[in-house]
């Protein structure tokens, strides 16, 4: 079997694919479902956010699980698959499992070190979990990332003052409009990003944040938070009248705001100008909204500029973290090698004993003649021995765990004693994932 991740992100598709491409957290169970019901994926964990939508799976062929992968997200976006083929990427093994320690690390982030992805990794493998699309295999991959992501930001400073996406959207609105002080913002959605957002602009000085939000309670709890009032998503547009920013960021599937609402919003705002700044993917706003004059909309590929100055300030962490990436791929490979030989060794020295006892059963009545002192001395004479004769074929065995020659070796001594029925190169039965 095989590890890959397919997908595509900010760097390799456009806003109006990635968008397209969305895989929305009501539609996770079912898209997991339908991936793992294809034949030759094993396991499945989906990570979609706005920057990126990959599936990482365990394949039973490479080819052709790489394949049913490409069909989903083409069925997903609707996009026929041989349009999309250049914009996706395609990694496996070691490279599937570099990618994944680098997106948890925050090294594939628009944003360069941003905190939120390391929980987006966490939650994607949890839904998985629940769903049961995730066998041990994909399990202690997606933990170990975690794990990878945590010493990053620990021991690199990859996350030392790191700008979020949500951090970014403000700092953007910011300079587009000089400063925030003393602004009237609306924020559009009060999940993750727009908390991150309200967080970023409490401290930017705004006159006064107004959050609408599908959940009632959620958004007044937010609001509360940040000093701010709550209002109706049916109180958007006439909120919007007497607004300077919109920041929308909520997981809506479909657009809020359309072009004719905006044009009525302007309108009534008597020739004052708007900024929108619609980091949702799938997109809030409709894009036709940027023709309305006086509105400036920004998206979220207006960020890029933000992620790279980010990328200048951490280019010396980025090393130091993909030095952790390497010794984290070592590691996780040197405890999958472990894993697969362990069962060989067990069978092989069960069997050494089944041979040692069966030989000293059928001596049993001239030993039984001896004095106990001797009977024990030949029992370890002949369980030293066993244990000699056992230790070099061994060690050379798990020395060449992983390699084409062990794989002859792994062959070889099945055959030799008659371990032929013991499955190799798969996981041992291990206890469940933890969530």
């Amino acid at each position: 079997m095989s590890l890959v991740v397919v997908g595509l992100n900010h760097r390799t598709a456009a806003v109006d694919l990635l968008e397209r491409m969305t895989v929305a957290s009501t539609a996770l169970p079912k898209a997991l479902h339908d991936l793992t019901g294809r034949e030759h994926l094993a396991e499945v964990v989906l990570l979609s956010t706005c920057n990126r939508t990959e599936v990482y799976a365990r394949t039973t062929r490479f080819h052709d699980g790489v394949d049913d992968v490409r069909h989903f997200l083409a069925d997903q976006s609707g996009v026929d698959p041989d349009l999309i083929g250049e914009q996706l990427y395609t990694y496996h093994d070691d490279a599937a499992v570099a990618h994944l320690f680098g997106v948890a690390s925050g090294l594939d982030s628009m944003i360069i070190g941003e905190g939120e992805i390391l929980g987006q990794v966490r939650e994607a493998w949890s839904a998985a979990e629940r769903e049961s699309t995730v066998g041990q295999f994909l399990s202690r991959t997606f933990r170990h990332a975690v794990e990878v992501g945590k010493r990053a930001r620990t021991e690199t400073g990859i996350g030392r003052h790191a700008v979020s996406v949500s951090s970014a959207a403000v700092q953007v609105a910011a300079e587009r409009l000089g400063s925030l002080e003393g602004r009237r913002v609306l924020l559009l959605g009060a999940g993750d990003v727009g908390e991150g957002m309200a967080m970023a602009l409490s401290g930017a000085g705004v006159g006064e944040i107004v959050v609408a939000n599908r959940s009632r309670a959620r958004g007044r709890e937010l609001a509360s938070r940040v000093g701010g009032r709550a209002v109706p998503l049916d109180d958007v547009l006439d909120v919007l009248v007497s607004s300077d920013v919109l920041l929308s960021s909520t997981g809506a599937p479909g657009t809020l705001v359309e072009r004719a609402d905006m044009e009525e919003v302007m309108r009534r705002r008597d020739g004052r100008a708007l900024l929108v700044v619609d980091i949702a993917v799938p997109r809030d706003v409709d894009p036709g909204v940027a023709n309305v004059f006086g509105v400036m909309l920004l998206d979220i590929d207006d960020l890029k500029a933000v992620g790279e100055q980010s990328l200048q300030n951490r280019r010396a962490e980025v090393g130091k973290v993909r030095v952790i990436i390497t010794d984290e791929i070592d590691r996780l490979r040197m405890e999958r090698l472990a894993r697969e030989v362990a069962p060989l060794v067990t069978s092989l020295r069960e069997r050494a004993e089944e041979l040692r006892q069966s030989e000293l059963d059928r001596h049993s009545s001239k030993l039984s003649a001896l004095d106990p002192s001797t009977r024990d001395m030949i029992d370890q004479v002949t369980r030293g021995l066993m244990n000699k004769l056992l230790h070099e074929p061994t060690v050379r065995l798990k020395d060449a765990a992983g390699s084409a020659r062990g794989e002859l070796y792994a062959d070889a001594l099945a055959a030799l004693f008659a371990l032929e029925d013991l499955p190799t190169g798969e996981d041992p039965p291990m206890p469940d994932a933890e969530g």
